[in-house]
C-alpha cells in the first residue's frame, strides 16, 4: 500500500490547486478532494501530473489516506458550505484529528467551530491565507488560530509553504486561539481596502488634477516603488498602468468605475464600530467602493451639478512628490488603525497576540506586503505596548514631516472636486487624536440637555458624573450613561 498523505485539501478552485502544489514542491504528500469529483481527474491529469498528489473521491476515501492525527484543510467558501463540510466530514474523523480552516471566514464562525469541535475531540484552526493565486502558489502569508494543541502537527507543513523574509523566517507564526487568526487575516484585508483606495485617490489627483500623461503616470509610479512606499500594490499599480490593450492604449481607461467587494473590509468596518476604534479611513475605503457602485445615479448626478474638475495649477514635480508624502503619511494612519483595532480584540478576548510578529506574517507573500513592515515590527519589538504606531519615532518622524504636503493635496482636491475621502479622513484623524481637547464637550452638554445623559467636569475628578437640568423644567433625574 502507497504511503498515505500528510494534509488532505478540500477544494479545487484555484487557491486550493495553487497550495496543495505548493505543498507538494515542499516535500508534503497531499490527497486532493472535491465535491464535484471529476475536477480530482481533471486536477491530477493537469497541474498535479507527475506529483506525489494522491487523489481522493469520498470523505471517507480522504480520511483513509491521510496519516493520524488526520490533517483536513478547507479551502471552500466562508459560511455554511464551511459548517456542511465539517458535518460531513465527522463520521469519518477520531480524537485528535485536525480539520483547517482556510478560507476567508469571520471569525465569529471560528470562535463557534472551535469551542464546538473540542467537545467532539476534534481540534480545528482558523488560519487566513493571503497572496491570491500567486502566494498560494509560491509562498502565502499565513495567518493561524484555534485550538492551539493543533498548531505543533500543521507547524512544519503552513511554515514549508509560506512566503519567507529576506532572513528566511517565514511569514507564518501562531497567532492567538479561538477566532485571532481569521481575526488578524480580517484587518489585513481591511488595510488592503484602504491601501488600494488611497493609491487610487493619489492616481485621480494626478492624473485629472495635475494632469498627468499615461506615461508620466507609469513613471510615477515606478519611481515610488524605490521609496518608502515600496510594496505590492504600487508594483502592480505601475504594471496596470503601464498595460496597453490591443489597440495599443491604456486598459486602464477601458475598466468601468465600479468596485466589487466581498465583505472582509465591512467586517472591520463592523467590529471597529462594535469595538469603538475609529477605524475612518478603512471604513471610508469600503464606503468609497458602495459610490462607486452607484455608476448610473452618479452619471445622473454629475449632469446635474455639473460637475467639472477644476485643473491643479503648479509644479508637477513638486505635486508629484506632495501627493507621495501624503498616501505615505495616509498610509501609516491606516496601519496604525488596524493595529488599534487588532489590540482591542486582543485584550478583549485575552488573544495575547503579538503584534511584532503579526507585521513580520505580512511581510511578504500577502497583498499589503510592504518595505515598512519591517518598521512597524521593529517599532512593537522596542514597545509590545506602543498603542499608537505613530507615536514611534520613526513613524511620527514620517508623519511630521509630510504634515504640510499631505494638507496642501487634501485641500487643493476639495478646492478643484477631486473626491479624496481616505486621504482627507486620515489627516482628520491624526488632528482629532492628537487635539488635546476636542469640541466634545458641547455635544456632551447637548446629549445631557434633551436625554439627561450626564458630563463629567473639568474641575472635578473623573468618574463623577453631573447632570443639569438646562431649561428649568427637565427635572433632576439622569439617564443611563454609554461610553464606546
Amino acid at each position: 500500500m502507497s504511503q498515505k498523505g500528510d494534509i488532505g485539501v478540500i477544494g479545487l478552485a484555484v487557491m486550493g490547486q495553487n497550495l496543495i502544489l505548493n505543498m507538494n514542491d515542499h516535500g508534503f504528500k497531499v490527497v486532493a478532494y472535491n465535491r464535484t469529483t471529476s475536477k480530482v481527474d481533471e486536477f491530477l491529469q493537469g497541474a498535479a501530473k507527475g506529483t506525489n498528489i494522491i487523489g481522493a473521491y469520498s470523505l471517507e476515501d480522504l480520511a483513509a489516506k491521510l496519516e493520524k492525527p488526520r490533517k483536513v484543510m478547507l479551502m471552500v467558501r466562508a459560511g455554511e458550505v464551511v459548517d456542511q463540510f465539517i458535518d460531513a466530514l465527522l463520521p469519518h474523523l477520531e480524537e485528535g484529528d485536525i480539520i483547517i480552516d482556510g478560507g476567508n471566514s469571520n471569525y465569529p464562525d471560528t470562535n463557534r467551530r472551535v469551542e464546538a469541535l473540542r467537545e467532539k475531540g476534534i481540534r480545528f484552526l482558523g488560519t487566513g491565507v493571503s497572496g491570491g493565486e500567486e502566494g498560494a502558489r509560491h509562498g502565502p502569508s499565513i495567518m493561524p488560530g484555534g485550538n492551539e494543541e493543533a498548531w505543533q502537527f500543521v507547524k512544519p507543513i503552513l511554515q514549508g509553504i509560506a512566503a519567507k523574509t529576506e532572513q528566511g523566517e517565514p511569514c507564518c507564526d501562531w497567532v492567538g486561539k479561538d477566532g485571532a487568526g481569521h481575526f488578524v487575516k480580517m484587518v489585513h484585508n481591511g488595510i488592503e481596502y484602504g491601501d488600494m483606495q488611497l493609491i487610487c485617490e493619489a492616481y485621480q489627483f494626478l492624473k485629472e488634477g495635475v494632469g498627468l500623461s499615461d506615461d508620466e503616470l507609469e513613471a510615477t509610479f515606478n519611481e515610488w516603488r524605490k521609496t518608502e512606499l515600496d510594496s505590492y500594490l504600487i508594483d502592480i499599480t505601475a504594471d496596470i498602468l503601464g498595460y496597453k490593450d490591443t489597440d495599443g492604449t491604456r486598459l486602464v481607461d477601458k475598466i468601468l468605475d465600479t468596485a466589487g467587494q466581498k465583505g472582509t473590509g465591512k467586517w472591520t468596518g463592523i467590529n471597529a464600530l462594535d469595538f469603538g476604534i475609529p477605524l475612518t479611513l478603512i471604513t471610508e475605503s469600503v464606503f468609497a467602493r458602495c459610490v462607486s457602485s452607484f455608476k448610473d445615479q452618479r452619471v445622473a448626478a454629475s449632469k446635474l451639478f455639473s460637475k467639472t474638475i477644476g485643473k491643479v495649477e503648479g509644479d508637477k514635480k513638486v505635486w508629484i512628490e506632495a501627493v507621495r508624502k501624503a498616501l505615505l503619511a495616509s498610509k501609516i494612519i491606516s496601519y496604525a488603525q488596524g493595529f488599534m483595532l487588532i489590540r482591542e480584540a486582543s485584550e478583549n478576548f485575552n488573544w495575547n497576540i503579538n503584534y511584532g510578529n503579526t507585521a513580520l506574517l505580512w511581510r511578504e507573500g500577502c497583498i499589503i506586503r510592504s518595505r515598512f513592515l519591517g518598521n512597524i515590527r521593529d517599532a512593537y519589538e522596542t514597545n509590545p505596548d506602543l498603542i499608537f504606531l505613530g507615536s514611534d519615532a520613526y513613524f511620527k518622524g514620517i508623519l511630521e514631516n509630510a504634515m504640510g504636503d499631505w494638507r496642501k493635496v487634501v485641500a487643493k482636491s476639495i478646492e478643484v472636486g477631486i473626491p479624496m475621502p481616505c486621504m482627507a479622513s486620515a489627516i482628520t484623524f491624526l488632528d482629532g487624536y492628537t487635539s488635546a481637547r476636542l469640541p466634545a464637550n458641547l455635544l456632551q452638554a447637548q446629549r445631557d440637555y434633551f436625554g439627561a445623559h450626564t458630563y463629567e467636569r473639568t474641575d472635578k475628578p473623573r468618574g463623577e458624573f453631573f447632570h443639569t437640568n438646562w431649561t428649568g423644567r427637565g427635572g433632576n433625574t439622569a439617564s443611563t450613561t454609554y461610553d464606546v
